[in-house]
């Protein structure tokens, strides 16, 4: 029963050709037994025709849905006397429970109030004299309110609920997004140490086979044993460089995103494509970009690239998929400025956890390069991160400019 319903969700013109079937039999079995209709078999027709048939695109069109059923009704109300009811009535109260559910409360009220409406008109119209309604007509009308009423608590039962179901999807599909961008942001820190280590280890041997060298070269003639002693230590320095190298390596190697191992890392001219990634979540994102990206150094490009990365990716995680952000990169010649703003937290459902490390590694990446970061809320809400890093090589920027971590 549940794939059924799982089925039926995932087609919903099926179900609502279904519905629409339901309500036609009994008008065809009405014009087919019923010999005292009060409206001509064409005219009956096409009054049960306007009334069902717009529920086969209720969903996918609602507003059209509910102007043809009004129509439905009017021709009704033209062609036949009152209170004389179709089935194809509860139409009436299915398109309003629709505009609740999937369009919004001005819509359905618009709706519902068009059908009481009709429904006073052609009372009144109908009357036998002014001010004397036809009997039965009261409790009629209030037959109609209340049926309305019903589908319209049951519509807005039914939007809460897929509002919900849409939220929490995009949650999971966010916290996937989140969780893929960490782990690319672990590969990479990593493999960064794994550099920096191997740099060390290829330093220090390097360093000291070519000392041993230049002492075996000087005292091969005049002190061999000394020579022979310096060409050993190349030897054991050699192999323990090799062995500590392969350790490191095998790592390397046994990392299971082999692509991710073959690509080149980001660059700030990467920023469109991760927005662009962001905008497939429903998040939306302008992007504002002045200056040549491609000009920057590697590595600051790559900083560039991290805090706008890290920065959706708190935008995801702290004000949810119904907020709106904004990144701004300037690249004048001589300092790179980033901002990236959200509207602040809208969702119906709490945050995600956070780790607490992000503005960290964010406000690392700019002092690195002599540059500062700021994160906080605001003046308009939401969130904002600021960061301003000058450029290496530029006359304007300072020597502490390069990177701290940088070594030999």
């Amino acid at each position: 029963m549940r794939r059924l319903i799982l089925w039926i969700r995932a087609h919903p013109t099926v179900g609502d050709s279904t519905i629409a079937a339901l309500l036609v039999v009994p008008e065809v079995a009405k014009f087919l037994v019923d010999d005292n209709l009060h409206a001509g078999p064409f005219q009956y027709v096409v009054t049960s025709a306007l009334l069902v048939g717009p529920l086969v695109l209720r969903r996918r069109m609602p507003i059209v849905t509910s102007c043809v059923v009004l129509l439905g009704l009017f021709v009704h109300l033209l062609t036949h006397d009152l209170p004389d009811l179709h089935t194809g009535h509860l139409s009436l109260a299915i398109v309003l429970y629709t505009l609740v559910a999937y369009v919004g409360r001005k819509a359905a009220a618009l709706h519902a109030a068009a059908v009481l409406g009709l429904w006073a008109a052609g009372a009144l119209a109908q009357s036998p004299e002014p001010g004397d309604l036809v009997p039965g007509l009261g409790l009629f009308l209030l037959q109609q309110g209340l049926q309305l009423a019903f589908c319209w608590v049951l519509g807005e039962f039914a939007g809460a609920r897929r509002a919900y179901q849409a939220e929490v999807e995009h949650r999971l599909r966010s916290l996937e997004f989140e969780q893929d961008q960490q782990a690319r942001i672990a590969v990479a820190e990593e493999r960064n140490r794994i550099a920096r280590e191997i740099h060390d280890i290829l330093a220090h041997s390097v360093s000291v086979m070519v000392a041993q060298a230049d002492g075996a070269a000087y005292a091969v003639r005049s002190k061999p044993e000394l020579a022979e002693r310096a060409v050993q230590s190349i030897g054991t320095t050699g192999r323990e460089a090799l062995t500590e190298l392969r350790s490191l390596l095998r790592v390397l190697r046994d990392e299971k995103d082999v692509e991710d191992e073959r690509s080149p890392q980001p660059t700030a001219s990467g920023v469109r494509e991760l927005v662009d990634r962001v905008r497939g979540l429903e998040l939306p994102v302008t992007l504002e970009i002045e200056g040549e990206l491609d000009e920057l150094p590697r590595g600051l490009g790559l900083g560039v690239y991290r805090i706008v990365q890290e920065s959706l990716t708190n935008v995801l995680k702290h004000a949810g998929w119904k907020a709106a952000a904004s990144v701004r990169i300037g690249h004048d010649g001589q300092q790179v400025t980033i901002e990236v703003t959200d509207t602040g937290a809208k969702g119906v459902l709490p945050p995600l956890a956070s780790g607490g490390n992000g503005v960290i590694g964010m406000r690392e990446r700019a002092t690195a390069y002599g540059g500062s970061l700021q994160a906080g809320p605001g003046s308009s809400g939401g969130w904002r991160v600021h960061a301003t890093i000058p450029v290496p090589g530029c006359p304007t920027a300072h020597s502490e400019s390069e990177p701290a971590a940088r070594i030999g």
